[in-house]
């Protein structure tokens, strides 16, 4: 009778657990058409946010140009030993902006 009694104890554990596996599969598939339209709304966001900041990454890049090119000059003019130095240094901030705001586009606004 014991014997009997933990058969059917093992039985009904395992039809309470089977069910709450179903359950929870069931609450999974509602859980990821959430999770896909979460994920569509956030990356509709970001290009959203991102096509704006290219943008004033250029202007940034296009003032720190000009602000370069005056620096150069007053180096040039003064008769400063590090002119070419300076030069290259601005050059090549200018072309980091211009880099990454192009690696921005081609990262978020792919076109399919």
């Amino acid at each position: 009778m014991k014997r009997m009694y933990t058969v059917g104890r093992g039985l009904l554990l395992l039809a309470l657990t089977n069910g709450m596996a179903v359950a929870q599969n069931v609450d999974q598939t509602k859980g990821i058409g959430a999770g896909v339209q979460v994920l569509t709304q956030t990356t509709k966001d970001l290009q959203d946010y991102f096509r704006p900041m290219t943008t004033v990454m250029y202007v940034i890049a296009a003032i720190v140009g000009i602000f370069g090119a005056f620096r150069i000059y007053s180096k040039m003019q003064a008769g400063d030993q590090d002119v070419q130095k300076s030069a290259v240094n601005w050059g090549g901030s200018v072309l980091f902006l211009l880099a990454f705001a192009a690696i921005l586009e081609a990262v978020f606004f792919q076109t399919p």
